[in-house]
Formats: C-alpha cells, sequence, structure tokens
C-alpha cells in the first residue's frame, strides 16, 4: 500500500456516529469473527449473530447493535486496520475481511449513461482496446452522449429504442440501460470476495480491465435494505467486449470482487437518502508513477437504488441468507496509459482508492488472480467453524 491504512483514512467522516459491522480474520477462532467498530476497539458480535447474514435477519440490526453491552474486546482498530494491508496478511495477527459473508453476491449494469455507452462502445470493438475511440466517436455521432433525461422502461425510453434500431445503432447493453428490465447478475459466490487492504485480481490473458467503484447494498432475505458499503466490481473489459456470454468469466475470478471496509447500517443518522446522494472518488496510483483520478454520483443514476433492489430480490426471486447488490458506476476510464487511443488498463502493483465520506474508504492492490492466495474458506468451512466455537 502506498500509505497506511488508519481510521482516519479508511472510515466515515462521522465514524463516531456510525454503526460500524464487519468481519475480521481471528488465527485463535482459526476463522471469521463478526465485530463491530467502537472507537479505537473492535467488539465481538458473536453473542448476537453468529453471522453477518444473520445479523441483518434482525427487526432493526443498527439499534440491536448499539444497544448490546458486555462485547468483549478483540483488537484496537488501529492495528487491525494496519495489519489488513494485503503484505501483512499472512502474520497471524487479525486483519479485516469483506464484511458480508452468505449473502448472494449480486450486481446492477449499465446504470449510468456514460458507463453505458462505454459497453457498448467494447461491444462494437469486440474487445480491442485500440478500436475503442473510433467507435466512441461514431457511436456519440449517432446516439449523442446524454441520455439521462431518459426514464428506463419509459415511453421515451421506447420511442429513442425505435429512433436508434432504425439508425443501426441499438445494442444489448442500451436495452438494459433504457429497456424496462434492469441487468442484475452474479458478481461472485458467496464468501469469496476480499475486504479492505487486500490484492484484487486480473485475469492474466486479459489485456483490457479496470477497476469500478460502486455503492453496495446490504439486503436481508425479506428484501429490506439495511446498510451499505462499498465495493469494487473488478471488470475485463476485453472478455466481455468479445462476447456478452463471457460476463461470467469478465466478472467472477478469484478476488476480482472486493467489499468493504465495513458495513454502515441503516440508522438515524445514515439512510437510503444518503446513498442517493453519495459522490464516489477513485485514484489509481500506478508502480511506474501513473495516476488516473475519477468520481461516480449517485445522483447520476438511471435507476433508483430501491428499485434495482426491487429487480433483484421479490416474488421471482429469494435470498433466504439475503444479498449485497453492487448499484453500478458512472466511472469508465478512458485516459491513455500504455499507448494513444488505447485508454486506461491495470498494471500489477496499481493501487486502487475508492472513497466516499459517508463509507470511508476501500483500499486494494492489483495482481493476476492466479497470483493471489487462493480462495479456500468457503460456507463450509464456515459452517465448520462456527459448530467448533459453539455458536451454531
Amino acid at each position: 500500500m502506498n500509505a497506511p491504512l488508519t481510521a482516519q483514512t479508511c472510515l466515515p467522516a462521522d465514524r463516531e456516529r456510525a454503526t460500524l459491522v464487519g468481519r475480521m480474520w481471528q488465527s485463535n477462532a482459526s476463522g471469521p469473527v463478526l465485530v463491530v467498530a467502537v472507537g479505537d476497539a473492535l467488539h465481538d458480535l458473536s453473542t448476537i449473530a453468529p453471522t453477518a447474514s444473520a445479523l441483518m435477519e434482525l427487526p432493526d440490526a443498527a439499534r440491536t447493535v448499539r444497544a448490546a453491552t458486555g462485547l468483549p474486546k478483540l483488537a484496537a482498530l488501529s492495528d487491525v486496520l494496519a495489519n489488513s494491508a494485503a503484505d501483512r496478511q499472512d502474520n497471524g495477527k487479525p486483519y479485516l475481511l469483506a464484511p458480508c459473508d452468505l449473502q448472494a453476491i449480486k450486481a446492477s449494469g449499465v446504470t449510468f449513461v456514460s458507463s453505458m455507452l462505454e459497453r457498448v462502445i467494447e461491444e462494437h470493438t469486440r474487445g480491442d482496446p485500440a478500436k475503442a475511440e473510433s467507435v466512441r466517436q461514431s457511436l456519440v455521432a449517432a446516439i449523442g452522449e446524454d441520455l439521462r433525461s431518459v426514464r428506463p422502461g419509459s415511453p421515451e425510453a421506447k420511442r429513442v429504442k425505435e429512433a436508434l434500431v432504425k439508425a443501426g445503432a441499438w445494442s444489448q447493453y442500451l436495452e438494459v440501460g433504457i429497456g424496462p428490465d434492469a441487468e442484475i447478475f452474479t458478481k461472485a459466490q458467496p464468501m469469496s470476495a476480499v475486504g479492505l487492504g487486500a490484492d484484487i485480481g486480473i485475469h492474466p490473458k486479459s489485456e483490457w480491465n479496470n477497476p469500478e467503484p460502486e455503492i453496495v447494498l446490504v439486503v436481508n432475505s425479506r428484501g429490506e435494505t439495511v446498510g451499505a458499503t462499498l465495493g469494487n466490481d473488478v471488470n475485463l473489459r476485453d472478455f466481455e467486449g468479445r462476447s456478452a456470454l463471457l460476463l461470467g468469466k469478465a466478472k467472477d475470478n478469484n478476488a476480482s470482487c472486493a467489499i468493504g471496509p465495513f458495513i454502515r447500517l441503516f440508522d438515524d443518522g445514515f439512510g437510503i437518502d444518503d446513498v442517493r446522494r453519495c459522490e464516489l472518488a477513485m485514484k489509481v496510483q500506478g508502480p511506474e508513477g501513473f495516476t488516473l483520478d475519477g468520481s461516480s454520483s449517485m445522483s447520476m443514476i438511471s435507476r433508483d437504488p430501491l428499485d434495482l433492489v426491487a429487480h433483484a430480490i421479490g416474488p421471482n426471486h429469494q435470498y433466504p441468507d439475503g444479498l449485497v447488490l453492487f448499484l453500478g458506476t458512472m466511472f469508465a476510464p478512458t485516459k491513455d496509459r500504455f499507448g494513444p487511443g488505447q485508454g486506461f488498463t491495470h498494471a500489477v502493483g496499481d493501487v486502487v482508492t475508492i472513497s466516499t465520506p459517508q463509507l470511508g474508504a476501500l483500499v486494494n492492490r492489483v495482481d493476476h488472480s492466479d497470483k493471489i492466495r487462493p480462495w479456500t474458506f468457503g460456507a463450509g468451512a464456515l459452517m465448520a467453524n462456527l459448530a467448533r466455537r459453539g455458536l451454531i
């Protein structure tokens, strides 16, 4: 990491009044422990709920956590944050994990106009970054840059579609961007996401890829949105550009999903309206000195966050362990890095920071998926671990 992970840099600006829950790897438990951050301490929530999924099922998780007394202190928050850097996670000391566990990890696609245009470019270039700029210019000439006023699924959206089909400029990405049905896909398997400080993975064969800074909503099995956190929906633009049927390979690789640092539970001081107003900042710092700055404003989203939740869970699709839902991003980097007109792609060693004052910062370092420590601790291992500890 370029700088130490600290409470000042990684936690919400108003952290003293935020209800922050997460998961910490603890060697003497040989597994993850559910924790709450209070001041400079992480306290054990195991007596309240054995898993993050179970905690979200409580009638009012935030109130229950805040009212709990006598919770054992496990570690100093400052120590755990510092130890969460990727190169320090093997020293036997506690470090943060992704704050979700058994929940399904779902994602919404093409929810911002700017990223929608980039997805269309990927499709038209068949994943070739060298063609991106020329295709971008021709598409902007055909469909324009501003579809923000078009409400997805509206009569106006239908008229726009008819005009674009007639012009030969329609795309499957425009279909989910302004059509009646949102794109909801499986980003990663439960338990596979990495947390603050961990290495994030890009496929070794990918030559055109990027981070995707996003808000992640936490939803229980009843479809209630109970909190939010930050996420990096690491994306392979070349794989998906070659074929939409490669979406699974473009999105789901070892360590290609980062979530954290903590879930901020909804309470009197933070709720869905705050999410709607969030401004996400993102910085990429390359090992060769390259820097990239970007942002993603939730005010620019084309579908309301709770509408996306309704597309993901309801009468047609249930999640008995709840879900976390990436809301999509307007960030689609085009700054040239390795050649004129080729735009941005990652280099091994990049440090990616996604931040917003209400949720803190998620910091990760980039490596190839086959070089990062393999994912081995899944749902079965968690159940066995909880049973040994007498928690289930």
